[in-house]
């Protein structure tokens, strides 16, 4: 199932994408679930499923405006410095627990809207990624138990401002502007995908390929990460992880590439979908 949030006549919808039509299930709920965050917190997975059952087919795709997957994600962790090769490109030493670090939902837009190239900067870089939403919350969950606490997968551009982000040791700035990180274009829910299926991942600038790589070459595994970060938190539904960046990003380039107004940049997910953002200026 694809489930994504979108708006429509100017109201802040969710549902599940069928073909080219959605179902909205925030209707079909009749209000009681108005986010899909709300929906993971309390039907959980299983109850959206049979809600999706049979419900009618409101309105086509194209008449829509996507959202972030989850825009009110209670948090979004992120993690850096995940692929070797990108650690390497970044010469960073190894590290025996994964790098950590938060965005807002505000830093979100979804699939199709503007990424916003601030008017401070003029290094704005790509980080294709590949998010994992919680279903399921939880403390202290065992590496062996985490798939089970995962609702599903989208594509993630975790775009960071270059200049901002190497201000300090602190990586918050870089990470945090409005509207700089892709979030969509929805979420393949988890029954989807197998359980460690290897998945490859793709970034494109303007049709070019600029990143590749798969799940296999992850420093950190999707199960590891559940596991470290509720162990110091305990994680909610609607929570995303958003699990890290291959080589080949912008800023270590010879000479660097940074998107610019009017960029097109696309992330590509196997088995799972294409978020395209084109970039525009403050």
């Amino acid at each position: 199932m694809k489930l994504l949030s979108y708006s429509h006549q100017g109201q802040a919808r969710w549902g599940a994408l069928v073909g080219e039509r959605i179902a909205d299930l925030q209707a079909a709920s009749q209000g009681r679930f108005p986010t899909l965050r709300s929906a993971l917190s309390q039907l959980g997975l299983p109850g959206i499923e049979a809600l999706a059952e049979g419900a009618r087919l409101d309105v086509a795709l194209r008449d829509v405006s996507l959202l972030p997957v989850v825009p009110d994600a209670p948090r979004i962790f992120c993690v850096g410095l995940n692929y070797e090769a990108h650690r390497v490109e970044a010469k960073r030493e190894k590290t025996g627990q994964p790098t950590i670090f938060l965005r807002v939902a505000s830093s979100q837009a979804g699939h199709g809207q503007p990424l916003v190239l601030p008017s401070e900067s003029a290094c704005f870089d790509y980080e294709g990624e590949i998010a994992i939403v919680i279903g399921t919350g939880g403390r202290r969950i065992r590496e062996e138990d985490a798939w089970t606490h995962v609702a599903g997968y989208a594509p993630y551009n975790d775009g960071s401002v270059r200049d901002w982000q190497a201000h300090t040791t602190q990586w918050t700035p870089g990470k945090n502007f409005p509207a700089t990180g892709g979030f969509g274009p929805w979420m393949v829910t988890r029954g989807e995908i197998a359980d460690g299926q290897v998945l490859a991942l793709t970034t494109r600038l303007n049709g070019e390929t600029v990143q590749h790589a798969t799940t296999e070459q992850l420093i950190f595994s999707m199960p590891s990460l559940v596991a470290y970060i509720s162990a110091f938190t305990a994680l909610e539904p609607g929570d995303v992880i958003v699990t890290g960046t291959p080589g080949g990003v912008g800023f270590k380039r010879q000479p660097p590439l940074y998107m610019r107004a009017g960029d097109v940049v696309e992330v590509e997910v196997e088995g799972v979908g294409t978020l395209s953002n084109t970039v525009r200026a403050e």
